[in-house]
């Protein structure tokens, strides 16, 4: 598959490359990561990065405004996107042709090349697994790309102490560090938060419901938000707070927004990508979410994990 991409590539002279909503350092490290590599292997090509942009992350990369007509004979990638509801920016479908890069289980196989690889830590892995399988068919790395999928492995790794870090993780991590970037600065951006979001977490790490059985659960409300000077994306960015109680089997986070409920699940055993699912949601066995619109929906959540790690 990944030679069928590089020939894919090198047929078309425009590129068109999308990623997930709500986006993260990995949707933005994987997608630019790719328009990095393309650029500096084939100077020639027109390559452009689209999707609605999240301010937290701009020190990673800005994306491209273009005209319906540039999608006319072009080649369409999507990183990072286990479903095509979840692509951000809805023009994906009027190229040429489409491709699907992803690490998340392959429940919606859209496009008309797939490459998708659960096992890998992020899908910024997979694409600099691409570029060590291309660069003797013509690929190239630079600074840029290198530094936008560190930036995506570290993010999707949790600084490499989830599971899905392996040894391929490490590797490559080691071999990315060998370009011309900052890591030191790229940390910084990453892992900064507002003073206010600060005293948000330490609000949760006080409030947090903790059952016996190991789960837990929080309720961000509008009212909550406002009241910390937040926005449902910067209370995301809180989730894996409680990764470090003792005793946790798995926890969930409720974050209320104008029109619905964001369902934030994490486990450290039990899988819960299921309940997701049962909540028109997905996503990995031990990282999940869905959205639900009741606070009445928010128990039936909550009883679900708790069968789950029961069950567990």
């Amino acid at each position: 598959m990944k030679d069928q991409i590089v020939e894919t590539i090198q047929k078309y002279e425009t590129i068109i490359i999308h990623r997930h909503v709500r986006p993260d350092p990995d949707a933005y490290g994987s997608q630019g990561g790719l328009a990095e590599i393309i650029k500096t292997s084939y100077p020639q090509k027109k390559v452009y990065t689209v999707g609605q942009e999240d301010p937290s992350l701009y020190f990673m990369r800005r994306m491209d405004v273009i005209d319906d007509s540039v999608y006319n004979g072009a080649l369409v990638i999507v990183c990072d996107t286990a479903n095509q509801e979840r692509i951000s920016d809805s023009r994906y479908s009027l190229g040429d042709q489409l491709i699907k890069i992803d690490h998340h289980p392959n429940e919606d196989p859209y496009g008309d090349l797939l490459w998708v690889d659960t096992n890998a830590s992020s899908v910024s892995e997979m694409i600099y697994e691409f570029y060590l399988f291309g660069k003797d068919k013509g690929l190239k790395m630079s600074d840029e790309a290198a530094r936008l999928l560190y930036g995506g492995i570290v993010g999707d790794t949790g600084r490499f102490l989830f599971p899905s870090t392996t040894e391929k993780t490490f590797a490559y991590a080691g071999e990315l560090i060998h370009y011309d970037f900052s890591r030191t600065a790229l940390y910084d951006k990453l892992y900064e938060l507002k003073a206010s979001i600060v005293k948000l977490n330490g609000y949760i790490l006080q409030n947090f419901d903790f059952r016996s059985n190991g789960i837990a659960s929080m309720r961000i409300t509008k009212q909550l938000l406002e009241e910390f000077e937040a926005v449902p994306s910067e209370a995301s960015l809180l989730v894996g707070t409680l990764g470090n109680v003792a005793g946790m089997k798995a926890w969930v986070f409720f974050i209320e927004e104008e029109d619905q409920i964001r369902v934030r699940l994490r486990s450290k055993g039990p899988v819960i990508n299921g309940i997701a699912r049962k909540f028109k949601g997905g996503g990995h066995p031990l990282a999940a979410g869905a959205s639900i619109h009741s606070w009445d929906e928010a128990e039936a959540v909550i009883k679900e994990l708790e069968k789950v790690c029961n069950e567990g």
